[in-house]
């Protein structure tokens, strides 16, 4: 341990902030349709989410891998500085899409993050653009569609099982069923997600020579990121479930289960086969798929193209972001100071910001429906803390 200086240190902790904002900001993968449905009161959705992101974060460490010996090439001089910029790009980003209430990748931002710095750290031949293609673009490309296909092939077949069973006890059992799914999502959220920050801790270790070139991740690694992505989880990214769980489309428990159990499907065989896929878009385009199956075949149109815009960009941005940190960074102490100096300065500046108008458990399925752009009507005592439907899934 007598590689780990300070410089080091302080990227060990922000990288696992990075994993702290992952937790809250994907919260909504697997709370939000359980939440919207009423399968789980919000409280104790984020509860089993936090503790089976936890437990996630043990079963593997092949996404981990991809990243620290994948993305860029390790034997490059990627070095810690660079890796302090590419976490500050990704925790911004991360952070103005929580604010704005829009379901993103955290992954990719990360991915960005780290590409971006690597370019203008070490150059281009410090990125292996081969596995960014084949382990990130692809696999960001098909996997909404391949779960959003799943999703809405199990929610006709889920109504078309039950169409002439009793509606309540239909609506119930599906309610039960969304249980396990959503666990089971949070399960392979941290499978997934935590094996991230896993991976970039272990490329700043084998940066500094800690750790050999195409080490594992070390066990209290493991333990740290899977506890900082729970802890996050727990707090409960409250903006974004309100827009994956009311925003997008009405869900009934039909539809959530068929979401849900098809999302956790392709994150575990993705996970399993080392891509670095975002969670985040699979159990969005699972969410698509369902409402498109469903007796209605509705989505909020105007919340999927700016969700899908906020796809495209958060590769780029968050790379031209840490690129623009990497110039400071590499001049040295004063260059790094004021690198971090900017990161605390946005993201408090983002929480100020967001208290303005905030979102809780307490009204997080406050949301029209899809079709319903009448405003609605607020009790005075609430009408300060409730956002009107215009901007419910804009500001929230």
């Amino acid at each position: 341990m007598e590689h780990i200086s300070f410089l080091v240190a302080v990227v060990i902790i922000t990288a696992l902030a990075f994993d702290f904002t992952n937790g809250f900001h994907d919260t909504a993968n697997a709370a939000a349709t359980a939440i919207a449905t009423g399968a789980l009161r919000p409280k104790v959705a984020v509860t089993i989410a936090a503790v089976l992101n936890f437990a996630g974060a043990f079963l593997s460490v092949k996404v981990a891998t991809t990243i620290s010996g994948g993305i860029v090439n390790e034997k490059a001089g990627v070095h810690p500085e660079i890796i302090f910029a590419a976490l500050a790009g990704a925790i911004l980003w991360n952070l103005l899409t929580w604010l704005r209430g829009l379901p993103s990748s955290s992954s990719h931002a990360l991915y960005g993050g780290l590409i971006g710095a690597t370019i203008v750290g070490v150059g281009m031949n410090g990125v292996n653009f081969d596995t960014v293609i084949t382990k990130i673009i692809i696999p960001a490309v098909a996997s909404p569609f391949v779960a959003g296909l799943a999703a809405w092939g199990a929610t006709k077949l889920a109504y078309a099982i039950t169409r002439k069973g009793d509606h309540a006890a239909t609506e119930k059992g599906f309610k039960t069923g969304q249980i396990f799914s959503s666990s089971l999502i949070s399960l392979a959220h941290g499978t997934n997600d935590a094996q991230k920050t896993m991976g970039i801790i272990t490329l700043t270790l084998v940066s500094v020579g800690a750790l050999p070139h195409g080490a594992l991740p070390p066990t209290w690694v493991i333990v740290s990121a899977g506890a900082a992505i729970a802890l996050g989880t727990y707090m409960g990214g409250w903006r974004i479930i309100r827009s994956m769980g009311k925003g997008l489309a009405d869900i009934r428990p039909p539809q959530g289960f068929a979401s849900e159990s098809a999302a956790a499907t392709v994150i575990l065989t993705s996970s399993h086969m080392g891509f670095g896929l975002s969670t985040t878009q699979v159990c969005s385009g699972g969410i698509m798929g369902a409402g498109l199956g469903g007796p209605k075949g509705e989505l909020r149109w105007s919340l999927v193209r700016r969700m899908v815009y906020t796809w495209g960009l958060t590769l780029p941005a968050a790379g031209l972001v840490s690129g623009g940190a990497a110039l400071l960074a590499e001049q040295g102490s004063w260059g790094v100071a004021l690198v971090g100096v900017v990161l605390v300065a946005g993201s408090a500046a983002m929480w100020v910001i967001s208290r303005r108008q905030p979102v809780g458990a307490d009204n997080v399925n406050d949301v029209t429906p899809v079709n319903d752009v009448t405003p609605v009507e607020v009790a005075p005592t609430a009408a300060a803390t409730a956002p009107t439907p215009a901007s419910t899934t804009v500001a929230a």
